[in-house]
């Protein structure tokens, strides 16, 4: 009986829930999540109620994507702000640098600065010109996207439903699309504004490196010059003949060179100044070769032979001894007459020949080789037979001098230059590591004595 009373109950209540359904309203509150936007939706477990329409998400992701893209722009231009600081102190060193470098020429420093001429701006970073390209692309289709925007909003419909649960057309609202306006103006007016910065930074950039640039090229012609000057004031002998050739090594690439040949000769007198402590043997003093013969005239001393005169390859040995490492004046002469000939040493007379070639003239237009005997003319020089030590006063005459002459220039109380081969700076040329240096062979040679 009891439960029969209860079922009944169950069944009233249950009519009078339905026939409230349909005759009236009822008022559901939930709570609002802390910071939520209030007129929106949530439903009982406080999750927000998807009833947004997909243009209201497409519009919601494309605002999220312009803020993104916003953020990516300050970004860019923060990393630009960096790359021209980078740039401007990079500039500043090089400026620097170029300042150190004129105030040591003007001290008279010749050396150059170690590092002058490494690429400091190796490590440059990307080119402004691109930036600015870049950030134009990424407005056009900021600016396209924002059209294509509007465009569906005229056409796509709401979220609101009719009460026949159809869908009406409706356009975007004015406030959405005044916003999405607002933050792309302010993007484009930041964006021009920075292309303008970037442009002005460019151009200063592109003076600052010219100006360096041609700092550069000025200091570096300053330099030149001066070693130009110091090189010319390094052959600017006192006197044009106030100097020695060095021949330090025995090799066959170090020798000097006389400028000038020779005519045809039937007599001839050689003097040179000495100075050699090289054993054995101190090589080839000079030798003259012409085409078809090689030893037209050589002085030599090889081996442990004693110091030799060929005239057109024949030979005389000449009582002379040089090799102490002081400085000696020798004299030759010869004449084509019985081939008779003389050695001087220091001014005197140590022995006379004959038979030495004669009746043959000394032939014209060959070469005057210092410090090396050529087996062809102008060339291939045997190592063993080159001359170590120094060289001065090499004059040469197409006569036979007087005893008087040569003991004039022996004891530097006289000066007669050659009249065929005179020594003077400009008519010696040198290869090979050979060297010119000045001296004034009577002074040096009084210091040696």
């Amino acid at each position: 009986m009891l439960a029969l009373l209860v079922g009944l109950l169950y069944l009233v209540s249950g009519r009078t829930v339905r026939s409230q359904d349909a005759t009236g309203s009822r008022f559901v509150c939930n709570a609002i999540p802390p910071g939520a936007e209030p007129g929106c939706g949530y439903g009982a477990t406080g999750n927000r109620v998807q009833s947004s329409s997909p243009v209201e998400d497409e519009l919601r992701n494309t605002i999220i994507q312009l803020r993104e893209t916003i953020l990516q722009q300050k970004e860019t231009i923060v990393s630009q702000q960096g790359t021209i600081k980078e740039l401007n102190s990079k500039l500043a060193r090089c400026e620097a640098a170029a300042d150190e470098m004129a105030q040591g020429k003007s001290r008279g420093q010749g050396s150059r600065r170690k590092e002058y001429g490494k690429n400091t701006m190796g490590d440059l970073p990307r080119d402004p010109g691109e930036t600015i390209d870049q950030l134009g692309k990424t407005m056009q289709s900021l600016k396209g996207r924002l059209e294509n925007l509007e465009q569906q909003s005229l056409r796509l419909p709401s979220s609101n439903v009719s009460a026949g649960g159809v869908s009406a057309l409706a356009p975007l609202p004015p406030e959405l699309r005044q916003l999405l306006r607002e933050r792309l103006g302010a993007l484009e007016t930041q964006l021009l504004r920075k292309v303008a910065e970037l442009e002005e930074e460019k151009s200063q950039l592109y003076n600052e490196t010219a100006a360096h640039r041609q700092r550069t090229e000025s200091a570096l012609n300053s330099l030149m010059e001066r070693i130009t000057e110091l090189e010319k004031s390094n052959n600017a002998f006192k006197s044009p003949e106030d100097f020695k050739v060095s021949l330090p090594l025995r090799t066959n690439y170090l020798y000097g060179r006389i400028k000038k040949s020779l005519p045809e000769m039937y007599a001839f007198t050689v003097c040179m100044w000495l100075k050699s402590s090289a054993s054995p043997g101190i090589g080839t003093p000079f030798s003259y070769g012409v085409p078809g013969q090689a030893n037209e005239i050589v002085l030599i001393e090889w081996g442990n032979n004693p110091i030799e005169l060929l005239v057109n390859d024949k030979v005389a040995q000449l009582p002379l001894s040089v090799s102490d490492g002081r400085w000696h004046h020798i004299c030759i002469t010869w004449t084509t007459r019985d081939g008779f000939w003389e050695a001087y040493q220091d001014g005197e007379r140590l022995g006379t020949g004959d038979n030495l070639a004669p009746w043959h003239p000394i032939k014209p237009g060959g070469v005057i080789i210092l410090g090396q005997e050529q087996d062809i003319v102008g060339g291939r020089f045997d190592a063993t037979q080159a001359f170590v030590g120094e060289l001065s006063q090499f004059n040469m005459w197409d006569r036979v001098l007087r005893p008087v002459d040569i003991i004039g220039l022996a004891n530097c109380s006289a000066y007669m230059p050659g009249n065929v081969v005179p020594w003077v700076d400009a008519n010696v040329e040198v290869f090979g590591g050979a060297s010119k240096a000045a001296l004034e062979i009577c002074e040096d040679r009084a210091f040696d004595s």
